[in-house]
């Protein structure tokens, strides 16, 4: 073999392992980036065509750019109260979700009864049954109730709403409980506080952000559900059930609008929720 040919061998050597050292070294990076963008890109469509005037009912071309979508938000009827709707719903069945969801995890977690293992089981169902099983059934519930008349509107998706929204609550509580230190409140105890100041100055400190969690995730659920939702609205209208009905005959892009602000709004308290986070970590250190 030739000189020539055994240095050409040697540089197409260097160049292979170059290349694949650039490749074990930013493939992850690569990936990520792609991997946001597959998942931001939908969202970013959505952000783009709310501050588009479309020249007809559908929002689906680019026509030109306005303000006054961000402006007259609630000029389309109709969207306004399905947000509220929406609002209420969603506050009010996180709430009571994530108190009852924390007292059955105290309760699985700290206590042994006749049934816990049945009781894990069952609270795991609504996790596992799809959603159209759920509202199915919740709308029968509601149609066979002969002690009672009821009328399908606001209790009826709230309490559906209550129904599913507690399994993630337990979930998320009853990881924490699971590796709680329990020799910090017999610590406590032993330094003479009771049960209630126990639980109130030890416990509940040190579970809270499983709490919040929960309370979080509970409400982000409810917020967007639909399927059970309308098994069991009746004549009212969340704001997916808008979203749903306006999509056949042409969302307007107040519904870009509404959609691109609760993505602000939860990106922008998930970063205040880091810069605390942080600050508190710095403070704890110093």
């Amino acid at each position: 073999m030739s000189a020539v040919a055994v240095e050409r061998a040697r540089t197409r050597g260097s160049a292979l392992a170059t290349a694949w050292a650039f490749v074990k070294r930013y493939v992850l990076t690569v990936y990520s980036i792609l991997f946001f963008a597959y998942l931001l890109l939908p969202i970013a469509v959505v952000a783009v065509f709310s501050f588009n005037n479309p020249p007809g009912k559908f929002n689906f071309t680019w026509n030109e750019f306005t303000w006054d979508n961000w402006r007259y938000w609630n000029g389309v009827p109709g969207i306004e109260s399905s947000i509220i709707l929406s609002l209420e719903i969603a506050l009010i069945a996180s709430l009571i979700a994530t108190a009852l969801g924390t007292l059955i995890a105290l309760a699985l977690v700290r206590y042994g009864f006749r049934g816990r293992a049945t009781t894990n089981i069952l609270i795991f169902l609504p996790l596992s049954t799809p959603e159209i099983v759920l509202g199915a059934s919740l709308l029968t519930l509601f149609l066979n109730a002969t002690f009672i008349t009821v009328q399908f509107g606001f209790w009826t998706i709230l309490i559906a709403h209550i129904m599913f929204c507690i399994s993630f609550a337990v979930v998320t509580v009853k990881a924490r409980l699971v590796g709680f230190d329990r020799h910090l409140e017999e610590a406590a105890m032993d330094l003479g506080a009771n049960e209630w100041t126990t639980f109130r100055k030890v416990t509940l400190p040190l579970i809270a952000p499983a709490i919040l969690a929960a309370l979080l995730l509970c409400f982000a659920i409810s917020i967007d559900d639909f399927v059970v939702t309308y098994f069991n609205s009746g004549s009212r209208v969340t704001f997916p059930l808008y979203v749903w009905g306006s999509a056949r005959n042409g969302a307007p892009p107040q519904v870009n609008v509404i959609g691109t602000a609760i993505f602000v709004i939860a990106v922008s308290a998930m970063l205040v929720n880091v810069v605390v986070q942080m600050r508190r970590e710095k403070r704890g250190a110093a």
